[in-house]
């Protein structure tokens, strides 16, 4: 689902907007350098330190680290940035992560043009540092001009690609804002405004250990006992909201041994709350109905099959509306701008999940990133210059 504003709608004169002073090389020069600081998941120090140090020479009011390493196995904590307004709107927030993916060490950046990819075999780390360098420069800009604008504050998150968990570990009282944005998606211009919620399994079979040649009457193989299950299992697309995934199996000892044990791992998304607790019971309820009706066999070295089963949430769905603050406030900077803007539901998961889950209403604002989470990711300057451009129409708004 999608719905657009129109540039061509009321223009919403906001002044300061139609005197940009964005410094594109200064902007693609901080991006570089950023990806080159090495920052793959639990290893986000350097470039933790690297944005304490820059956001304290812009003159930051508020900056704070809080204990979330503790909890996430980062060797950094969350960061937390405040610059103080004096235009008189209410706060707002930008959220980035400074963690990439694998491979992700020792990234060199390929600049052709205004595009920039990954010199070597890495990521390049536009995800998500294409957003950092945008709030670097917006920050740059506004301090360089002195341009009146609101209390922004900036939330920078550690650990995000294994699992959200920077964002589950937040200090989010230390925000004196009540909505804001994450700057972490593919394309331009698009804002996604609902994502779903999701839960995570993981499902031990147990069955008996037998010799596969001399007597394997005598085993229950755990492989053949989860494939009985996964036959009756709904999986891939479940409906028009919901999915369902089985990503990870590990088992088996040798070729000659029955196997005695399988695990597995997977995910079930959807949109709608009720859905997503009626198929993560449906999938309980195949694995103990597969093992409670495993056939029996008359040896007395037979043991019935048995599986132990843990569902936990991994996040909770987000959903916002066009009468929601945070969507106006996007909307109208873009119609500032005289860019049109797409409002998506999207299917993945992201930190603004769990920020939407703490009662902050956040949207996710695209990047201008592409092919994220391979070694052929790439950005595009023109489309830095754009987000930086919408944050910087928000923040005077």
């Amino acid at each position: 689902m999608q719905w657009c504003c129109s540039a061509t709608a009321e223009y919403f004169a906001i002044e300061g907007i139609m005197k940009l002073n964005i410094d594109r090389e200064r902007l693609a020069e901080e991006f570089v350098t950023l990806c080159e600081i090495s920052s793959p998941s639990k290893q986000e120090r350097p470039v933790a330190d690297y944005l304490l140090t820059v956001f304290t020479e812009l003159g930051a009011d508020y900056a704070y680290e809080d204990d979330s390493a503790i909890r996430t196995g980062s060797d950094s904590g969350n960061l937390i940035f405040r610059f103080t307004g004096n235009n008189g709107s209410e706060p707002i927030f930008f959220a980035c992560h400074m963690d990439t993916v694998q491979p992700g060490s020792g990234v060199e950046v390929e600049r052709s043009g205004d595009m920039f990819t990954s010199r070597g075999e890495t990521v390049l780390g536009g995800d998500d540092k294409s957003g950092i360098a945008s709030l670097i420069e917006l920050i740059r800009v506004l301090k360089e001009h002195r341009t009146p604008h609101r209390t922004l504050e900036l939330v920078f998150t550690t650990c995000e690609e294994i699992g959200l968990r920077g964002a589950k570990g937040l200090e989010y009282r230390k925000l004196e804002a009540q909505y804001g944005y994450a700057l972490d998606s593919t394309g331009i211009d698009r804002v996604i405004i609902g994502a779903p919620a999701s839960n995570r399994f993981r499902v031990d079979v147990h069955g008996t250990a037998a010799h596969a040649g001399i007597k394997p009457e005598a085993g229950v193989s755990a492989f053949l006992v989860a494939a009985k299950a996964m036959t009756r299992l709904k999986l891939g697309r479940i409906d028009e909201e919901s999915t369902a995934n089985i990503g990870i199996m590990e088992g088996g000892m040798a070729t000659n041994i029955v196997p005695p044990h399988l695990m597995l791992k997977g995910e079930i998304r959807s949109h709608s709350v009720e859905k997503l607790a009626r198929y993560s019971e449906d999938l309980k309820e195949v694995f103990l109905d597969t093992v409670a009706n495993w056939p029996v066999v008359d040896d007395p070295d037979y043991r019935p099959p048995t599986v132990d089963l843990k569902i936990e949430s991994e996040y909770p769905a987000m959903r916002l509306s066009e009468q929601d603050q945070v969507v106006r406030t996007v909307r109208d900077a873009g119609l500032a701008l005289g860019r049109e803007q797409s409002f998506i539901i999207a299917g993945g998961g992201s930190d603004a999940n769990i920020l939407n889950g703490y009662g902050l209403p956040t949207a996710i604002l695209a990047t201008g990133m592409s092919s994220v989470h391979t070694t052929d990711e790439r950005i595009d300057l023109d489309d830095m210059v754009k987000l930086t451009e919408l944050v910087y129409a928000i923040a005077c708004m």
